[in-house]
């Protein structure tokens, strides 16, 4: 089966840029080699056959990245205009591929899930969108995500401060693209806030809890961990 894959990495990370003043957030060194090398070099350990790479701030200097060092993989680039949001960046890379049903991506974040399981998990549900879950210790940062016992989706929950665990959106998607495009009705919004929070019991929208390693660098010291971690 050919798989393909849309890494979004068109973000400003706005909370990195103390730390990282430079550079777009996807291409911050974690040891020595930019965060997006440990991504791509994740989805070709995956057996994904062709990565679209959604960009818009600094987008020349991914560009270049991915032009020097993985010349040899199949990939292509989306370039924003101007801020689309997440939904509507995934919307308009949806648009270079080919397949009926894509592995979305964040390019700040790493979470080592096996895709094969995942593909396996969305077409047993008949799942028009699915989302790799991870359980977490103190989630305040992230927000939850409810599901029933059949893996639904029931809700997505504000950050709160309180909790000392929960279940957290870990930021891969499989999207069906057919269905994806249907539901949308602008060409600028959030996935999270404008698609996935509303009307969920509408939806066929599911969650599988993985497991495997997580690190999000959207924040310095979460960032200084990844160079301690990865």
């Amino acid at each position: 089966m050919k798989k393909e894959a849309i890494i979004l990495a068109g973000g400003f990370g706005t909370r990195l840029k103390e730390t990282v003043p430079s550079l777009p957030k996807c291409l911050a060194p974690v040891k020595g080699k930019p965060l997006l090398s440990y991504i791509i070099n994740y989805l070709i350990d995956n057996k994904i056959n062709k990565i679209i790479f959604s960009l818009h701030y600094k987008s020349e200097m991914v560009i270049e990245y991915v032009k020097s060092n993985f010349n040899f993989i199949n990939y292509e680039f989306v370039i924003e205009k101007g801020p689309l949001g997440t939904g509507g960046a995934i919307a308009l890379a949806l648009e270079k591929t080919n397949t009926d049903n894509i592995v979305v991506l964040n390019g700040d974040s790493i979470f080592k899930i096996e895709l094969d399981s995942f593909y396996e998990f969305h077409s047993d549900m008949n799942s028009s969108f699915s989302i790799a879950l991870k359980k977490m210790s103190d989630p305040y940062r992230y927000g939850t995500v409810n599901t029933n016992k059949e893996c639904k989706i029931i809700c997505f929950n504000e950050k709160n401060e309180s909790l000392k665990d929960g279940i957290i959106n870990g930021g891969i998607y499989i999207v069906n693209k057919t269905i994806f495009l249907k539901e949308i009705i602008s060409p600028s919004f959030s996935l999270e806030n404008d698609y996935l929070a509303i009307s969920t019991e509408k939806k066929n929208i599911y969650g599988k809890t993985f497991d495997d390693y997580f690190i999000d660098i959207g924040i310095p010291d979460d960032y200084k961990r990844a160079n301690i971690e990865l």
